[in-house]
C-alpha cells in the first residue's frame, strides 16, 4: 500500500459542514466521508431495492383479488316473440369479484423469498465493504497529511541549521578564516534544505486535497487534524500470528460475507429452477351478478335491487397446470442455475483465498515495518551523534566542508527515513486492526 495516511487542512466554504480551522479527528474524517460519499449512497440505494424485492416476493404468497364492472348498451331492430321486428334498446350491467391462490408450484415462491433474503444480505455486506474500503482510504489520506506535516517540521529545522551554518561561514570568510569554497558549500546546503521544504509543502497541499475529496467537501476547505498520541504507535499488533488474524477476518470481513450470501442465493436459484419442472395447482373462486333493462314490451324489467339479488352467481375451482414441453426452457434454466451456483462457489473460494493472501502479507508487512522503524530510530540517533561530532570538529577546523556536509546530509536523511518508518508502522498496524474488526482510532 502506497504512502500512507492523511490529515486535513482546507479553506472552508459555506456549503461545507466543517468550521474554519476546526480540529478534525480521524473519526470525524471517517464520519464525514461515510456521510457524503456517493459510492456509499449508491450501495445504500442497491440495498433498498433488495429490501423491496424481498417484500414483493413475500406478498406474492397472498391470494390475488380482482373486481370488475361491465356495462353494455345496445339498440337496433330485434325480432319479437310475435315474429314482428321492432326498434329496441337494451342495457346490461354486471359486477364480479374473483380470486385465486397457488396451492403448489414447486415451492418456487417460497424459494424466491429465501433467495431474496440472501441477496439482501449480500447487498448489506457490499455496503459494508464499500464503507470499509472508504475508511481505509481515509486513514491512508489522513496519515499522509500527518506524515507530510512532520516532514515540514523536520525540513524547517534542517533549513534553520543550514542557514545558521551559512551565516557563520560567511563571517569566518570575512575574517579570513574560511574560503569561498566553504561558503559555497554552506549555501548549497541551504538551497538543498529549502528545496526539501518546498517539496514537503507541496506534498502536504496535495494530501489535504486528497483527503477533502474523500470526504466530498470543497478542496478549498481548511481545517486542522489531530495528530495521534504516542500510544497510537503500539506495536502489539505486529506480534499477532497471521493465521489468527485470518480466522478472525473470515468471520466478519464483508467480502467473505457477501460471497457467502451470493452462494446461498445461487443455491436457492437452483431450487427455483427445479421447481419450474413441477405441476402447478391453484384454487380459484368467483362471485358475480348483473342487471338487465330492455324497452322490449314483452320483457318484464324487475327492479335493480331485485335483479342484483336474483342474478347472483358463485363458483370455485381447482386448476392444474402440467409442464410437458416448453422449448426446454425449464431444463435449460436448471442447467444455467447449476452453472451459476458453481461460479458463485468458485467466487467464494477465491475471495477466501485472496483474503488469506492479503492478511498474511499484511502481517508480514507490519512485522517488517516494526523492524524498520526500530532500526530507523537507532540509525537516526547514530547519525545525530555522528553529525554532532563532525560539527564540533568542523568548528575548530579539524573537519572540512565536505565531511560536514556529508554528515549533515546523512543526519537529515536518517530523520526523514525515521518519520516515514514511523507512519508506515502506524498505518500497517491499523491495517491489522482493520482485519480484526477493531475500531480505527488514534
Amino acid at each position: 500500500m502506497a504512502k500512507y495516511l492523511c490529515v486535513l487542512t482546507m479553506l472552508f466554504v459555506g456549503t461545507s459542514n466543517l468550521k474554519a480551522q476546526e480540529l478534525i479527528t480521524i473519526q470525524q474524517a471517517i464520519d464525514n466521508a461515510l456521510k457524503n460519499n456517493l459510492q456509499v449512497k449508491q450501495a445504500e440505494f442497491s440495498e433498498g431495492l433488495s429490501e423491496l424485492n424481498l417484500q414483493q416476493s413475500k406478498m406474492a404468497l397472498l391470494p390475488n383479488l380482482g373486481g370488475n364492472v361491465n356495462q353494455n348498451l345496445g339498440w337496433g331492430r330485434n325480432q319479437l316473440a310475435s315474429g314482428l321486428y321492432q326498434n329496441t334498446k337494451n342495457y346490461t350491467m354486471s359486477f364480479g369479484l374473483s380470486t385465486s391462490v397457488e396451492l403448489f408450484g414447486g415451492l418456487t415462491k417460497i424459494n424466491q423469498i429465501k433467495q431474496n433474503k440472501s441477496l439482501l444480505e449480500a447487498g448489506k455486506s457490499n455496503l459494508e465493504k464499500v464503507k470499509n474500503d472508504l475508511v481505509l482510504s481515509v486513514i491512508t489520506a489522513y496519515l499522509q497529511v500527518l506524515y507530510n506535516k512532520d516532514l515540514i517540521k523536520a525540513a524547517k529545522a534542517q533549513l534553520k541549521v543550514a542557514e545558521e551554518q551559512a551565516a557563520q561561514q560567511q563571517k569566518l570568510m570575512d575574517a579570513g578564516n574560511k574560503t569561498l569554497a566553504d561558503v559555497s558549500q554552506a549555501k548549497s546546503q541551504v538551497s538543498t534544505a529549502s528545496l526539501s521544504l518546498t517539496d514537503a509543502e507541496n506534498a502536504l497541499e496535495i494530501a489535504y486535497i486528497n483527503l477533502a475529496q474523500l470526504m466530498e467537501i470543497p478542496s478549498s476547505s481548511v481545517f486542522e487534524v489531530q495528530a495521534p498520541a504516542g500510544t497510537s504507535f503500539n506495536q502489539s499488533s505486529t506480534l499477532l500470528k497471521a493465521e489468527e488474524v485470518y480466522q478472525t477476518a473470515l468471520k466478519h470481513f464483508p467480502d467473505i460475507k457477501s460471497a457467502e450470501a451470493n452462494t446461498q442465493a445461487a443455491q436457492w436459484s437452483l431450487k427455483i429452477a427445479k421447481g419450474n419442472l413441477y405441476p402447478r395447482l391453484s384454487f380459484n373462486a368467483s362471485w358475480g351478478t348483473s342487471y338487465f333493462h330492455s324497452q322490449n314490451p314483452f320483457i318484464t324489467n324487475n327492479s335493480f335491487e331485485q335483479q342484483l339479488k336474483d342474478n347472483v352467481s358463485k363458483g370455485i375451482g381447482l386448476g392444474l397446470s402440467i409442464p410437458i414441453f416448453n422449448g426446454s426452457q425449464a431444463s435449460i434454466g436448471v442447467k444455467r442455475a447449476q452453472i451459476n451456483l458453481s461460479q458463485a462457489q468458485s467466487q467464494e473460494a477465491l475471495a477466501k483465498n485472496n483474503l488469506g493472501k492479503i492478511v498474511y502479507q499484511a502481517v508480514a508487512d507490519a512485522r517488517a515495518a516494526n523492524g524498520k522503524y526500530n532500526a530507523s530510530v537507532k540509525a537516526f540517533e547514530a547519525q545525530k551523534d555522528a553529525f554532532y561530532a563532525i560539527e564540533q570538529r568542523y568548528q575548530v577546523g579539524l573537519a572540512n566542508a565536505v565531511e560536514y556536509n556529508t554528515a549533515l546530509t546523512n543526519r537529515n536523511k536518517a530523520e526523514t527515513d525515521m518519520i516515514q518508518a514511523r507512519y508506515d508502522l502506524l498505518f500497517k498496524s491499523k491495517v491489522i486492526d482493520y482485519y480484526l474488526n477493531k475500531p480505527i482510532v488514534f
